[in-house]
């Protein structure tokens, strides 16, 4: 309930304590995180340059490296939600003059075209229909015309609910000598990657969706070969707070402080890497396709339209076509208000034709896709 507080000259304010629905976020993100994380968040933090919270340092980057299938040395969680490692592989890859090739679409495609114009580069853009994804043939054609330094691809694009192949795309870099950037914020933890095997060069994440996290401590990557890139720079990284070079000695044996990191969701993050390791990330990722293909086969039993199609849909996000006549935004707000279950409505071109049902993390369970389905319909016929 919102309260309103006036400026007074008594001496103190009295406030409700904290009072927040509990909610089944089925939407593109934050999902619920598990009970253990947030069991973890509410440890008494100790300081950041504590030898225990450095061990704990140590933990996340090798359990990143297993989650994201890479032995990159620079493996860190960026204290920031995803949209901070989405600019730090901008920032720390990317020189004034640069030509950096973005494949848009959807909407996460075009905010790396804006971030990359901002630090100087010269972008140049591939365009597929939200909900479509890019071929090799297609890759490699842009390739020879563009001559980039940076390709840069959306590997779960969240707001169409599409999968890119990355299979052989890393070769088609090497052969023209560029770095492959990639954003796996709705994919890390849920579907299957191989940053190595795939030769990709930067990666980012985030914490609140398959990693069933909280947000605000985001994964972040760099090969070998990106890094030599850094070093060869002609200037400084423009951004200060995202400057690998001055992360990489907090998060590296100098163990030289750079910030106050966000201790409670270091922790938090740590935890739910643990519960992922723990289930294996085969398993982890079976168990995301199992569900996605219940929720998929159940919404078009109820005579639903998916978006995307079957071979390239995200077990993580799925988007569903709104039927004709009905109010997209009156349904998600019923939906919330009266039982408790968010989905996301659609983004950019996508905006009041789909929603966003996800599936991601400790919310990817069967008992939660009866749930959608079973006030879905209580919901839609009226």
């Amino acid at each position: 309930m919102t309260q309103t507080i006036s400026i007074n000259n008594s001496q103190h304010l009295q406030v409700s304590p904290l009072e927040i629905p509990s909610r089944l976020l089925l939407g593109p993100g934050p999902a619920n995180a598990h009970p253990a994380v947030l069991q973890a968040m509410n440890t008494a933090p100790v300081g950041h340059l504590d030898p225990a919270f450095l061990a704990l340092m140590d933990e996340i980057q090798s359990l990143l490296r297993y989650t994201w299938q890479t032995e990159n040395e620079l493996t860190i969680a960026v204290s920031g939600t995803g949209t901070a490692a989405m600019e730090a592989t901008i920032a720390n890859s990317v020189e004034p003059g640069d030509v950096v090739l973005v494949g848009v679409m959807g909407y996460f495609g075009n905010r790396l075209v804006d971030m990359a114009g901002r630090y100087g580069g010269d972008v140049r853009t591939i365009t597929k229909p939200w909900g479509q994804v890019f071929s090799l043939d297609e890759l490699r054609s842009a390739l020879q015309t563009h001559r980039p330094a940076i390709l840069a691809l959306v590997h779960a694009e969240t707001s169409t609910g599409a999968r890119q192949p990355l299979e052989g795309v890393g070769e088609l870099c090497r052969e023209f000598g560029c770095l492959l950037l990639i954003d796996t914020v709705t994919s890390l933890g849920g579907v299957p990657l191989f940053l190595d095997e795939w030769g990709v060069d930067l990666a980012y994440s985030c914490s609140q969706k398959g990693l069933c996290c909280p947000p605000g401590a985001s994964p972040f990557t760099m090969s070998s070969r990106a890094r030599e890139k850094l070093q060869k720079r002609q200037g400084k990284v423009p951004n200060w707070y995202l400057d690998m070079n001055l992360l990489g000695k907090y998060w590296g044996s100098e163990r030289v402080y750079h910030h106050t990191a966000p201790i409670n969701l270091y922790y938090a993050l740590r935890e739910s890497l643990r519960l992922i390791g723990e289930e294996g990330i085969e398993n982890c990722w079976q168990r995301h396709q199992q569900n996605a293909e219940y929720l998929w086969e159940r919404l078009e039993d109820f005579g639903l339209t998916l978006h995307v199609e079957k071979e390239y849909r995200l077990p993580t996000l799925t988007t569903v076509r709104i039927p004709e006549g009905v109010d997209g935004k009156a349904v998600a707000k019923q939906l919330l208000l009266e039982h408790n279950v968010e989905v996301g409505g659609g983004l950019g071109e996508l905006g009041g034709k789909v929603w966003r049902i996800g599936l991601m993390g400790f919310n990817s369970r069967k008992e939660n896709v009866d749930r959608l389905l079973e006030v879905l319909e209580q919901v839609l016929p009226k």
